[in-house]
């Protein structure tokens, strides 16, 4: 089988909407002109949308070091299942990826998984925030995001360093290179297992505040400005780090931004029983925090919905609130999440979770392309209005940790088309 005829569908993409058929071909890995009767095989896409598949700028996949929790393979999976066509692998692994050895191993196993795994590298060697990592050697190897990821680079000096570094080298595809930051000053947030606030002081669990992560957003916006360089802020969970990124970008700085599901659903209410399934890095914040994350994605401030994926195994979630690590599950949910909760165009959703996100990380000439014969066939069928109930025993991952178990949501992924292949077929994966 070489070529797929997807049937009924109504296509949607950055040239508006229109109706199928659409035919890719597995060998050339592209949306290609052919009559439908002369496909090998026909995909039944009656009364679904055809979308450029999802981007998703931020997950954890575990490998190397921590199998237990994921895998390129588990991971990838769930990608696909959740309409990912590709993924930029976050770096702290063990060992971590800040070397070409490291990221050459994952490069290998990924040349298997069921979408593309585009590996971010650390900012600095052991992201101990000390010695600026071998980037150039990186970027020859396709690495085009660096970042410290869950330990933001606390020294001003070599985080400029940093980005003036970053400028200075050429990817041979003119993809530029982005240094993307977790935002977080260590010295206010130490301690601190949750949001400081009015639940904190009730729960008896240290805070970490607000002021925590927006100090580092101003001073990196700061930086960008000094350098001329591009700054990718990751999971902005706060008011005022949206305000600042939206006062930044109308002064016309390079800096883009993306946040997480869980930062537009929940806040730190959640946290009430003490479950520790809702602890995650940055922590939940308040009702206004949300609807300020909302409120920038609509208007454009935030670029990128990104899921922040962190599985972690069953026994480590299990411990005290105060010891367990934080994290949750995301790639099959975010979609149907963004789909239910946020009042924004179909549109708006795309942009969101497809083509801003594919030009942020370096693959716009890959994934979240417009569907047109001779472009990349990495596309996504979904149905809007197929209503279900988020079940962790049913995820793809080798983890179950889902703040999201038992939400009923609408917008099911019906297929994915992966470089022309369709790797997940009526809601299952093909392998």
């Amino acid at each position: 089988m070489t070529t797929v005829a997807i049937m009924g569908a109504t296509v949607v993409d950055e040239d508006g909407e229109r109706a199928g058929p659409v035919v890719v071909d597995q060998s050339t890995k592209q949306v290609v002109e052919l009559d439908p009767a002369q496909a090998d095989r026909e995909l039944d896409a009656t009364g679904c949308i055809l979308v450029p598949a999802f981007v998703d700028l931020h997950v954890h996949l575990r490998q190397p070091g921590n199998e237990a929790a994921e895998t390129i393979e588990t991971g990838s999976r769930a990608a696909a299942l959740g309409g990912y066509s590709a993924v930029v692998a976050m770096p702290n692994t063990t060992p971590c990826m800040d070397s070409a050895a490291v990221v050459t191993e994952v490069l290998s196993w990924a040349e298997s998984a069921l979408c593309h795994i585009k590996p971010s590298a650390a900012i600095t060697v052991g992201r101990d925030g000390h010695a600026l990592s071998p980037m150039g050697e990186l970027v020859e190897l396709g690495v085009r995001m660096f970042t410290d990821d869950g330990t933001g680079v606390q020294d001003a000096q070599l985080m400029r360093r940093a980005l003036e570094y970053a400028g200075s080298l050429a990817a041979d595809d003119g993809a530029e290179i982005v240094l993307s930051q977790h935002c977080e000053v260590t010295a206010l947030s130490q301690g601190g297992v949750m949001h400081e606030g009015a639940w904190s002081a009730r729960l008896g669990l240290g805070g970490q505040p607000a002021e925590a992560e927006e100090l580092m957003v101003m001073r990196d916006i700061a930086l960008s400005r000094l350098t001329g360089q591009r700054v990718h802020v990751q999971h902005l969970s706060t008011a005022g780090s949206v305000e600042m990124v939206r006062r930044a970008k109308a002064e016309g700085h390079p800096v883009t931004a993306e946040a997480t599901p869980h930062h537009f659903t929940l806040t730190d209410a959640c946290c009430a029983d003490y479950d520790t399934v809702f602890k995650v890095h940055p922590p939940l914040r308040t009702d206004s925090d949300v609807d300020a994350v909302r409120q920038g994605l609509a208007d454009g401030t935030i670029d990128a919905i990104a899921t922040d994926h962190a599985p972690h195994t069953q026994d480590s979630k299990e411990r005290p609130f105060d010891a367990a690590p934080p994290g949750m599950l995301g790639l099959e949910t975010a979609f149907a999440l963004a789909n239910t909760e946020l009042d924004l165009p179909l549109a708006k959703l795309l942009e969101l979770m497809s083509t801003r996100p594919a030009w942020i990380a370096g693959l716009g000439g890959r994934h979240g392309c417009p569907i047109r014969p001779g472009q990349p066939a990495n596309l996504t069928v979904i149905d809007l209005d197929h209503a279900w109930t988020v079940d962790r025993g049913r995820l793809a991952s080798l983890a179950v940790n889902t703040p999201f178990h038992g939400r009923k949501v609408k917008g099911r992924i019906r297929h994915t088309i992966y470089e022309g292949e369709p790797v997940v077929i009526d809601g299952k994966a093909t392998r």
